[in-house]
């Protein structure tokens, strides 16, 4: 499955976005999909996933802490879409924003098979 990550911009502190991680190659219903961002000099930091919803599972939803309660991770799966809406946010979230799959949610990059480029997303005033 091929992973593309768009709705980046410039948005001014307290304001919001929604991602979008776009699936091609194959249905997303058969990974856990996690979205990480990245700022240079750093390594990817893992800031949520939702688990597999293959057959009509539920999906687990997961976040870390300086997220939660801020950004919320939903799949569409007639869209084949996996969606980070960002709210309330923080010049600190700026940062490139990338989406992987794979068979389930971890905090680490390099354990996804799939990884997508980024959208870059900026918050200032």
């Amino acid at each position: 499955v091929q992973l593309q990550a768009s709705g980046g911009g410039l948005v001014q502190p307290g304001g919001s976005l929604r991602l979008s991680c776009v699936g091609s190659g194959g249905s997303l219903d058969y990974y856990a999909i996690g979205w990480f961002r990245q700022v240079p000099g750093k390594e990817h930091e893992g800031i949520s996933c939702i688990s597999y919803t293959g057959y009509g599972a539920p999906g687990s939803t997961y976040y870390t802490d300086s997220v939660k309660g801020r950004f919320t991770i939903s799949k569409d799966n007639a869209k084949n879409t996996v969606y980070l809406q960002m709210d309330s946010l923080k010049p600190e979230d700026t940062a490139v924003y990338s989406c992987a799959a794979d068979v389930g949610c971890a905090t680490d990059w390099s354990l996804y098979r799939h990884r997508g480029q980024g959208t870059l997303v900026t918050v200032s005033s």
